[in-house]
């Protein structure tokens, strides 16, 4: 008896908890070890429940068996449950989560009202993190049932735009412990919220206060506006436009003549202005600030800012038309700290700008893109006193050899550096990018056709440090791929409208860059099944491939693909060889795909979308084609 006793003995039951839980711990990327794992014995299938800490649930109707299985849930992602509503919320609450949820994403559900967020809020109180993006019904009624978290410390309130300074002023006065905010389109809240969060959320680390001007009906307001100040006496006979030039409001009669000229514009946008700021920054531990979109926000205004943010460490002051470097730097004084800054779409690159930026030693990163460049501007760059280790340059136009060489010469510390569609730099950027930033990890130059074949070579030779690498419609070549491939820690390349590769170039790819995850050969028509095969073969981490609009792609490609179990993203448009027998092996073999693009296969058919609904379960997104055209 005892002799069988120990035959049938599972030596697993041996092991503590706890190390079960570190085994657990090494799994959590594969969503499949896992349910194997549990499945392995019933000591097993217990522990997993115990030890799960984050559920994504695929639709709403399962939270009350998964409540019952996973009793320990602290982060609850409802981002794939549009239709969780009310009852939804009220299961959550009610079971044992209540005691151990801490984060909750609601932010692609819309049927849960003011009744079922109060019931999250009042039982689960152990809330730190609540996610309510995109919640375009949501108005103050829901704010007051926000405001019942009192532990509350981020709140993400994206495109909530009923909510208005009432509600804002309810969630400031009893959610103290905020230390993230986002506000980015709550296009009802004014100065009067932003102050009320500045006033009474004293810990706020991080406050994006993106495009908050409320959009009134303008011809409207304008119409009650004049009629009060007895302007107005018959609208019929008065023809005019309105325009926004510099933070002005400009209005014009029938004959072009200006009659309202810098009066209304922050009356009539109830914009968020300079008149917020005070109190934001004296926020004592305010470290990252997005002002992104705010027209409201001008130099004027911010010259009158007596105070100064020192905590501050990460600004984004993109599409702000009205700020200049003046009103930059009145922003910015006094922010020793002060690492990285974003300016796209609206900064003039001069020699005054560089020059306001010149004395901040921990700047790190800066982001100029879609920002036209003065000659001065990019010199005064290089003679910085500290060394950047991210430079984004993207679309900016006046960019060339001569001062972009100059730069990384200053800043050899380079770790990202962004190029994309600087049209006037060629091979003498590439040779002093490669001679001098040798550290780089991230590398993106799309759209730089000037840059010779050979330049390709040099970034092979010598930066290997690379990880992430695009040059999307390049002149590179196979000698180009093959010097890449010695780049063995890149995990993302891109080689989309690059004409000259073949499957020699990309057999490189596949035999030394094991550690790639995502791969773009966009039209790139060299590319046959060989390539592929051979990327899938040394590639078993690619989680995402694009080969769309390639008529040489069959299903030999796809059958090799679906040997990369963690590919999530396919995107195969326009290649009109492959048919239901490839999208079935993917369908098999790749149980983590997500997204899928099949527009333009003309060839697959009802046999490849059966096995899709059959093993996909993570899928989120197809693109396919229907009779009446294109659809999602």
């Amino acid at each position: 008896m005892e002799a069988k006793s120990k035959k049938n003995s599972n030596p697993f039951d041996f092991l503590s908890e706890e190390i079960i839980f570190n085994i657990l711990d090494h799994l959590n990327n594969d969503p499949f070890a896992r349910k194997s794992f549990s499945l392995t014995c019933r000591n097993f299938y217990s522990i997993e429940s115990r030890h799960r800490k984050i559920l994504k649930p695929l639709c709403a109707e399962t939270l009350s068996r998964t409540s019952a299985r996973y009793p320990f849930i602290t982060q609850l992602d409802l981002s794939l449950c549009p239709r969780a509503n009310d009852d939804a919320l009220s299961i959550v609450s009610s079971s044992s989560w209540k005691l151990t949820l801490r984060s909750i994403n609601l932010s692609r559900s819309r049927l849960f009202t003011k009744v079922g967020l109060s019931s999250l809020t009042v039982n689960c109180r152990f809330l730190t993190e609540i996610d309510l993006s995109n919640g375009t019904e949501m108005g103050d009624a829901a704010a007051a049932a926000i405001a019942e978290a009192k532990n509350l410390e981020r709140l993400w309130l994206a495109r909530c735009k009923l909510i208005t300074d009432l509600g804002i002023g309810r969630i400031a006065a009893c959610c103290r412990k905020l230390k993230l905010l986002c506000l980015k389109w709550c296009i009802r809240v004014t100065d009067l919220g932003v102050e009320l969060v500045a006033l009474k959320c004293q810990e706020i680390r991080t406050l994006d206060l993106s495009y908050l001007p409320v959009q009134c009906d303008l011809i409207m307001t304008l119409v009650s506006f004049l009629r009060m100040l007895k302007k107005w006496i018959v609208l019929s006979s008065f023809v005019f436009g309105i325009g926004v030039m510099h933070g002005s409001a400009v209005i014009l009669d029938s004959g072009g003549k200006m009659i309202v000229d810098k009066l209304f514009l922050k009356i009539l946008l109830f914009m968020i202005t300079e008149k917020c700021l005070p109190p934001v920054v004296k926020l004592q531990y305010l470290e990252d600030l997005v002002l992104e979109g705010c027209h409201g926000i001008d130099d004027d205004g911010l010259a009158s800012v007596e105070y100064s943010c020192k905590s501050l460490k990460a600004l984004n002051l993109s599409k702000c038309q009205n700020i200049s470097h003046v009103g930059l730097s009145s922003l910015i004084k006094g922010a020793d700290y002060l690492q990285q800054l974003i300016l796209a779409y609206s900064f003039w690159v001069s020699a005054d700008l560089s020059k306001c930026l010149h004395n901040f030693p921990m700047l790190q990163s800066i982001k100029f893109e879609d920002c036209p460049v003065a000659r001065s501007g990019i010199k005064a760059i290089g003679n910085w006193h500290g060394s950047l280790k991210e430079l984004s340059l993207s679309k900016c136009s006046g960019v060339t050899d001569e001062e972009l060489s100059f730069v990384v010469q200053s800043h050899k510390e380079l770790r990202k550096l962004d190029i994309t569609c600087c049209r006037k730099i060629t091979y003498a950027s590439i040779n002093s990018i490669t001679k001098t930033c040798t550290s780089l990890t991230s590398l993106r130059m799309e759209c730089c056709k000037l840059v010779s074949w050979e330049a390709f070579v040099l970034i092979g030779q010598q930066c290997q440090y690379l990880e992430e690498l695009d040059i999307t419609e390049n002149e590179v070549n196979d000698e180009g791929l093959k010097s890449i491939s010695r780049c063995s820690k890149l995990s993302s390349l891109k080689l989309g409208i690059c004409s000259n590769i073949t499957d020699e170039g990309l057999k490189h790819v596949g035999s030394t860059c094991s550690m790639l995850k995502e791969l773009d050969l966009y039209r790139s028509s060299g590319i046959t099944d060989v390539g592929v095969v051979a990327v899938s073969h040394g590639c078993p981490s690619l989680e995402m491939i694009n080969i769309a609009y390639n008529e040489r792609i069959t299903d030999t490609s796809l059958i090799s693909l679906s040997e990369c179990l963690r590919l999530k993203v396919l995107e195969i448009r326009g290649c009109p060889r492959i048919s239901a027998i490839g999208l079935s092996a993917i369908a098999m073999g790749c149980r983590q795909l997500a997204m899928l693009d099949i527009k333009k296969c003309f060839n697959i058919n009802d046999n490849g979308m059966i096995p899709l609904a059959q093993y996909s379960q993570n899928l989120k997104q197809v693109k396919i084609d229907s009779k009446n055209g294109s659809c999602k």
